[in-house]
């Protein structure tokens, strides 16, 4: 008798078992140290999902993979981005790691800390980041010298062109870009597993893919070849009866949700999808106002629509499909998360905030587990007084303020999340005694984490042959003098404008790794009336001076030639200031400078 036909006469179960054998997605048992894939989108809010309850917008997949894996009822991350993403990176609450803002140079995260990438590649995981990184954009702090073996994003925390995007770096090195943004880096994590397999078989991998999206700018495609694309996704939602920015944020959503649904039906077809933990989530509180559900507050606000984040987690048979974890957990509990998984150890030589989720995940449900978290984010400087908030399992104390001000006892506002989850009745004038005991854990927990840290701009890396020149942002200068300001429209064309008389300066603080002749350029905009004016450039005790010349107008930026500089090694401080005004108006409106080591 044929094979075959002894097939036909074998029990059923024995079928299933032959079928499940010839599967290629079910070829192998899961592995004991799984692959790793952490999904990240930019400024989603909790409410912009269809699991979440939301009629108006379709994420079909990003909702299987809340049906498939174990879901957080609350998960919490920083107000705004790099907080968050250092804390993903670390399992540290930020301040510990010298980061404090998402421009101005405090958005690096210090080179003392030990990344999560770090940890599972000495463990023999390959490592990958695709899109946003946001945590240090000068040598040594960019994303394949913190234990990545392959990047490709954008350092910022912003791109301005969804579409041929020309802010993108691919391992430190500045690219250019051809078709939209979220399925760019969709194709470069599916390579990134494919030539894991490849180059390494059956070594395990970390990915960190995360969306640029749906952070502003609201684009979908906008090419003549493929804008009819974008403009069918954005009509959809306007034919829903949303505004045209909400119907955009939407689009950009559903956007990501098709190459979710990309990445996890690669997985399948590859046959590691049994071998993969995959992780989503996103980095703050949301930004549409469509339907925002029960949630008070937007990102950069300490109320819960601010905080909160969706957390899905998947690993079939690991795993119970459908769990429900209740217990408050936040962004830092990943690192040991993932450490537990891969039988990694956290770092023992420092803090770690977070605590592993692997028992409710393994469980599919809880309802403790960190005791406290803490919420806060003020533009410029941290502070314990302004836009702060405390939750404990079920009670959270908000000391919000309007306009950046100190937010004062008396408007202090406690909540019962277990009874009022949209944040709607103050308890705090019928429970002062909680109303105490929060703050003082509050001000407990920030003395810690802000104890002997500074918190400044980094001293920028320059002279260093694997980054020459340098770029020097207008953003990570010191400004002095009545009238000249900071302006901010992106963050590749901020500028430093109201130069118009000597006393007005901006300074850099530098870390000159090698001693010589340092070429100096200037990309500014000067009018034609106002050139002839001169601008001096001065460090180690050498100094040029540029005289302006017309770019048709302050807002077109051209590079002119300053000179040399003869400088140390060591830190020291280059200053920019007004040698000569101008004729009339603004000596420039001045958007880099760039220095050369000269060999």
């Amino acid at each position: 008798m044929s094979s075959a036909r002894k097939t036909r006469f074998l029990p059923a179960a024995a079928l299933g078992l032959l079928a499940a054998l010839a599967s290629p997605a079910r070829a192998a048992a899961p592995a004991e140290r799984p692959n790793l894939l952490l999904i990240v989108t930019d400024d989603q809010g909790p409410w912009d999902l269809g699991s979440a309850g939301n009629p108006h917008l379709d994420t079909p997949h990003l909702d299987a993979l809340a049906r498939d894996g174990v879901s957080f009822a609350r998960y919490y991350v920083a107000p705004v981005c790099s907080p968050t993403r250092a804390g993903l990176m670390t399992g540290r609450y930020a301040f510990r790691t010298g980061l404090y803002n998402t421009r101005f140079g405090g958005d690096s995260l210090a080179l003392g800390e030990v990344t999560v990438a770090e940890l599972l590649r000495q463990a023999g995981y390959r490592t990958g980041l695709f899109g946003k990184w946001h945590l240090g954009r000068y040598l040594g702090y960019q994303p394949h010298q913190r234990g990545f073996d392959e990047f490709l994003g954008h350092y910022q925390g912003h791109i301005e062109r969804y579409e041929y995007a020309d802010q993108f770096v691919h391992n430190g090195r500045p690219v250019t870009t051809r078709g939209y943004v979220t399925e760019l880096v969709t194709d470069a994590a599916i390579a990134f597993i494919d030539e894991t397999r490849r180059q390494s078989p059956g070594a395990p991998f970390f990915g960190y893919v995360a969306y640029s999206a749906p952070h502003s700018p609201y684009q979908l495609d906008t090419s003549h070849a493929h804008q009819p694309k974008g403009d069918a996704l954005i009509t959809k939602y306007l034919r829903r009866g949303l505004e045209l920015p909400q119907a955009r944020i939407y689009a950009m959503i559903e956007r990501v949700d098709t190459n979710v649904g990309r990445l996890l039906a690669h997985l399948e077809v590859t046959g590691l999808a049994r071998d993969t933990v995959v992780v989503f989530q996103s980095d703050n509180g949301g930004v549409s106002r469509h339907w925002t559900g029960n949630f008070r507050g937007f990102k950069a606000q300490v109320y819960e629509g601010g905080v909160r984040s969706p957390l899905f987690v998947r690993w079939p048979g690991r795993f119970p499909a459908g769990g429900l974890v209740r217990a408050q957990a936040a962004h830092v509990d990943l690192l040991p998360t993932f450490c537990e998984l891969a039988g990694v150890a956290p770092p023992a030589d420092r803090p770690i905030d977070g605590r592993s989720l692997v028992p409710l995940l393994r469980a599919g449900q809880g309802e403790r587990h960190q005791p406290f978290v803490y919420h806060t984010w003020n533009r410029l400087a941290p502070s314990p007084d302004t836009n702060w908030a405390i939750s404990d399992q079920r009670h959270k104390l908000v000391g919000a303020s309007g306009g950046g001000g100190k937010a004062k006892a008396a408007g202090w506002q406690l909540f019962d999340l277990e009874q009022d989850p949209g944040e709607q009745h103050n308890l705090a004038a019928a429970q002062p005694g909680r109303v105490q005991a929060l703050r003082a854990e509050f001000l407990r927990w920030y003395g810690e984490v802000t104890r002997g840290v500074t918190f400044a701009p980094v001293p920028i890396p320059v002279g260093h042959a694997d980054e020459n020149p340098v770029e020097l942002q207008p953003s990570w200068a010191r400004l002095g003098g009545e009238g000249v300001s900071y302006v901010f429209e992106a963050y590749d064309w901020d500028t430093i404008e109201g130069w118009s008389r000597p006393g007005q300066f901006a300074e850099w603080r530098l870390n000159v790794t090698r001693a010589g002749r340092y070429e100096v350029e200037v990309d500014y905009g000067c009018a034609p009336a106002a050139a002839g004016g001169r601008l001096r450039l001065s460090a180690g005790g050498a100094g040029v001076e540029l005289t302006t010349r017309p770019t048709g107008t302050p807002n077109v930026f051209a590079r002119a030639r300053a000179g040399l500089l003869e400088l140390p090694a060591g830190p020291l401080t280059l200053r920019a200031e007004v040698a000569a005004p101008p004729p009339t108006g603004e000596l420039m409106r001045l958007n880099r400078l760039r220095l050369r080591h000269l060999d």
